[in-house]
């Protein structure tokens, strides 16, 4: 009788264990498109307080151009859009981790990107150009940089840039990074900071609210395609916001959005 108890009970904990295994093989096989269809709603990174792309609105409410396009990405998808914000250095660790179904925040397509994330076609191409307070004379291109401080965003491709790019391009300089651009150009216009780079978009409206004596300099450092990631691997997830975005550049949508957020058209080659 003892070993029959003991045989019993031997396969309820095997079966219990092959059940476990199959309920992982199950999760394993539901992909991030059938997640989101499953649960209706897409969980989309965004930074949160980088106007006018994301920020937070008056009522208290995400708002922006990034917000906009989400939303409507998510209508397409048949899906609710629900916004978390995260420091930019964190949006893609999260979404890595699960925490996002997608990041819609001005993520500059890179090389280096590519082996994190999945990408769709590009939404949105901004330059980036040198911006210095109104009476500062001594900088008039990157070239002038050296033996400077310059802020710029943590995490960022235009932090990447200055790092591996520019900085032995024209010397050695102080890099002062920041996790968002209202702090980045308060510290520029208190001259705690020589100059930063960034894309005129982003700046017009915090320089308008705060006010702050600062102007862009030169020609663009660079242009820098944006697009919506997606965590690697999810290719069915990415080709359904693909074909969501495709279809708004067709109707017209893309560019009511645009306009918009921006008081112009979008050039031809804004995806290109």
């Amino acid at each position: 009788m003892k070993k029959l108890g003991w045989l019993a009970s031997a396969v309820a904990a095997s079966a219990l264990l092959l059940g476990a295994c199959g309920s992982s093989d199950d999760k394993k096989d539901t992909n991030a498109l059938e997640q989101v269809q499953k649960d209706g709603e897409l969980t989309i990174g965004i930074m949160g307080t980088y106007a006018p792309y994301n920020y937070m609105g008056e009522n208290n409410e995400y708002t922006g151009f990034d917000v906009d396009i989400a939303t409507e990405v998510a209508k397409r998808l048949d899906v609710k859009a629900k916004f978390v914000a995260q420091d930019f250095s964190g949006l893609i660790p999260g979404l890595q981790k699960g925490k996002f179904d997608m990041l819609v925040s001005q993520v500059t397509i890179t090389d280096e990107r590519k082996k994190q994330v999945n990408f769709t076609e590009p939404y949105i191409t901004n330059e980036v150009k040198v911006i210095v307070k109104e009476d500062n004379n001594s900088i008039k291109t990157a070239k002038d940089f050296k033996g400077k401080t310059i802020g710029v965003g943590l995490g960022t491709n235009d932090e990447s840039y200055l790092r591996t790019e520019l900085m032995e391009e024209v010397g050695t300089f102080k890099i002062n990074t920041y996790d968002d651009v209202i702090t980045t150009l308060k510290d520029l216009d208190a001259g705690r900071i020589d100059a930063t780079i960034n894309n005129v978009y982003a700046l017009k409206p915090v320089i308008e609210e705060n006010g702050y004596k600062i102007k862009a300099v030169g020609e663009a450092l660079k242009s820098d395609k944006a697009a919506i990631a997606v965590a690697k691997g999810e290719d069915e997830l990415t080709a359904e916001i693909d074909g969501a975005l495709n279809d708004m550049e067709k109707d017209g949508t893309y560019t009511e959005i645009f306009e918009k957020w921006f008081n112009e058209k979008p050039s031809a080659e804004y995806t290109k």
